[in-house]
């Protein structure tokens, strides 16, 4: 017994567009009947199996289309089901629309309209589309039709913009072609847009049937002929077959067929209102209901399948038509409208909506015909009515339908528009909190993180959120791949209910986050091809992403500011350094420069100077400016600013370390330095010292400290901290 509900995995590559949505409903609506959960993720089975993400929360898994990885699964011997894919190699049954019997019926179409070059367009690559491909050449063999390979076309995906690039192709081949079959709806509907606009008509110069039908498809200028299948059914008949897996049922690998319908519209040349206007044989009372449903769906119910169980309202339309016949009180107008928007929710085809008033008045033909003249004429007259008003409620039953759609997509863009704003102009703890996820329809969420991005092994619960109080993983916490997320913490609501759990890897181009994981009404199927937790899932990945760039430049900041502050004590102890005050001898004092002179560094010299000077009663200071790197006006003017302050102490500069650039460069300065003398080196201001001036220094240095004033000393001093203005 599991402590959890039966959990069916499906492994998808997008969580949007008409196909992906339409599957998802299908599997989605078998469990809630069920009383099963369903988690959906986005990805491939290599990309579940590698980190085992999920494994332990899932009973059986369905695959959508792309296989890649599938042995890896299969390997596990895990219940296993494939959606348009086939994968013989890992023998498990494959659930696919009847594509070959679907072209077949569309080839047969246009050769009985006299058609005898038709091409084919898609992407054979496909599984599905290469079986399309087989029953168009085995359709054109067997009507005697020799296949010419310069009529087959390949468009390099299922999208409007495949057909759009291969209506190019086929502009440039067009000799005598007259008609194409085209693998997708939305590569015939781009196909289409881009022959018009070269001046093709559609169908009097080029027939074109499609496959799928699309909601696209009826709205089409021209109209769509196109073949049917029900995506929903895909997924229903692949729910059905995992799940008997999971019980233990031994199924068959290999293919397993879901009926295909051929539905003429315009683009083939015909004109399906008229079947539907021109009386035919009326329909017996008894197989009414039957064929009602049947045209409502254009596909044959199974014998065993009661039409009421399909389309409740069907009997109390016919109820209606007969009370108008026989002048009897009809059903209440309410039930009548509730009628025709359960036949709107079964299909969004007008010309099917039409052709059950039509068939229905030609079931009424038999009763009028037991009635006398003046009886018929009347009850022909309350049975045209009747027609009317159903005519208009299914009109007014499908107008909201489209008015609830639009509705629905606005409010959809608001919210997505909304998550924007938060994601991308929030803070770090708004997007992580998942806060955001207040403007959506989503009822709880958690965000997990993978501990170790390289080996994936365990994710950090990173966010939680929940709008109905149902209980949520603590911050921190850590979670196996395999177990997330918790069935625990997953709302009841996930078990038989409206809700389906997504899992959203969050990865950008060079980091893969985590996963996040979305319980919500499928709010997905209204958008057409626009996603909405696709897009969640881009806005936080980038949010994650803007949040680790800016910490990382809040980090290099603080490193920044750290060594600026190192610097900045260094740099004043290279200061107090830079201009060291040296005895070399009594009377002689030597101070070596390096580095660049500026402004501080002069006023510290001139300072330095004054003040040794003074507490030295030096009579000769030696400036060795061998370290100093070049000479301007600021450094000339400083030079020439101590001499001039020593000499009111009585005291003579002379500047040792004078190369010849240096000289030259005094010279082109023009400075007036005064009796500033200059020595090449050291130790030829040394030999001049005590050849010249040694002998007499220490009286020349009593005499000139008892002679100067103490207040002169401070004048000079004060002129060296203001900068040496004179």
């Amino acid at each position: 017994m599991h402590s959890r509900p039966t959990t069916i995995g499906v492994l998808t590559p997008f969580l949007d567009g008409f196909y992906f949505t339409s599957v998802l409903r299908g599997i989605h609506q078998e469990a809630q009947q069920r009383g099963h959960r369903v988690l959906v993720v986005r990805g491939t089975p290599a990309y579940v199996q590698a980190p085992s993400l999920a494994r332990d929360q899932v009973d059986g898994w369905i695959v959508v289309l792309a296989t890649d990885g599938i042995e890896l699964l299969a390997q596990a011997r895990v219940p296993l089901v494939t959606v348009s894919s086939c994968a013989p190699e890992a023998g498990c049954p494959t659930v696919m629309a009847d594509n070959r019997e679907g072209v077949r019926s569309a080839v047969r179409h246009l050769i009985e309209h006299g058609h005898r070059r038709i091409a084919f367009v898609g992407c054979i690559d496909q599984d599905d589309i290469r079986a399309r491909f087989d029953g168009y050449m085995e359709m054109l063999i067997e009507s005697g039709i020799p296949f010419d390979p310069g009529l087959v076309f390949d468009a390099d995906n299922n999208w409007h913009s495949g057909g759009q690039r291969a209506a190019e192709a086929l502009i440039a081949r067009r000799g005598d072609l007259t008609a194409a079959v085209v693998a997708t709806d939305k590569n015939a509907l781009g196909m289409m847009s881009a022959l018009q606009a070269a001046g093709y008509r559609i169908p009097d110069d080029l027939a074109i049937i499609g496959f799928d039908d699309i909601t696209d498809a009826q709205w089409s200028a021209p109209p769509l002929t196109t073949v049917r299948q029900r995506f929903d059914a895909l997924g229903a008949l692949a729910y059905e077959l995992v799940l008997a897996q999971v019980a233990g049922q031994v199924v068959p690998s290999g293919p397993v067929l879901a009926p295909t319908t051929f539905v003429r519209r315009r683009t083939c040349g015909c004109d399906p209102l008229q079947g539907l206007l021109h009386p035919k044989r009326a329909a017996p009372d008894d197989d009414l209901e039957r064929q009602m449903v049947e045209l409502l769906l254009r596909l044959p119910l199974p014998p065993e399948a009661p039409p009421a169980s399909v389309w409740p309202g069907v009997s109390a339309v016919i109820a209606g038509y007969a009370a108008a016949i026989e002048g009897a009180a009809p059903p209440p107008a309410a039930e009548i409208d509730e009628a025709c928007q359960q036949a709107v929710r079964l299909t969004p085809d007008v010309e099917s909506l039409m052709g059950i008033v039509r068939l229905l008045g030609r079931s009424g033909m038999r009763r009028r015909a037991r009635l006398d003249r003046e009886a018929a004429e009347s009850a022909e007259a309350r049975a045209e009515e009747f027609q009317e008003r159903l005519r208009l409620s299914l009109m007014l039953a499908r107008v909201e339908t489209e008015r609830q759609f639009v509705d629905d997509l606005g409010a959809l863009m608001r919210s997505d528009h909304e998550v924007s704003l938060a994601l991308l102009g929030g803070t770090q703890e708004e997007s992580r909190s998942l806060s955001w996820l207040d403007s959506t329809a989503a009822v709880w969420g958690c965000l997990a993180l993978w501990e170790d991005p390289a080996t994936r092994a365990r994710l950090v619960i990173a966010g939680a959120y929940s709008r109905d109080g149902s209980p949520t993983p603590p911050l921190g916490a850590l979670c196996a791949r395999e177990d997330f997320p918790l069935a625990e913490h997953l709302p009841p609501s996930t078990a038989g209910g409206p809700f389906m759990v997504t899992l959203l890897p969050i990865r950008t181009l060079h980091h893969d986050w985590g996963v996040l994981a979305i319980v919500g009404p499928s709010s997905i199927e209204v958008a057409g091809d626009e996603g909405t937790i696709s897009i969640w899932g881009a806005l936080l990945g980038a949010a994650l992403e803007r949040d680790a760039l800016v910490q990382s430049l809040s980090e290099q900041h603080a490193s920044l500011q750290e060594a600026y502050q190192r610097e900045r004590t260094l740099s004043a102890a290279v200061r107090e350094l830079g201009c060291p005050l040296i005895p070399l001898m009594p009377g002689v004092l030597l101070v070596p420069l390096v580095g660049e002179l500026d402004g501080d560094r002069a006023r510290q010299m001139l300072e330095r100077v004054v003040d040794g000077v003074s507490r030295h009663g030096a009579r000769c200071v030696l400036l060795d400016i061998t370290g100093v790197p070049s000479i301007d006006a600021q450094v000339a003017h400083a030079l020439g600013q101590t001499q001039r302050a020593a000499s009111l102490l009585g005291a003579r500069v002379r500047l040792v370390g004078v190369r010849p650039e240096l000289a030259m460069r005094l010279v082109a300065l023009d400075m007036q330095l005064g009796d500033l003398s200059s020595h090449q080196s050291l130790a030829s201001a040394l030999e001049d010292l005590a050849s010249t001036e040694v002998p007499s220094l220490r009286t020349r240095r009593n005499n000139v400290a008892e002679a100067t004033p103490r207040s002169s000393r401070n004048a000079i001093s004060d002129m060296g901290r203001r900068g040496g203005s004179e």
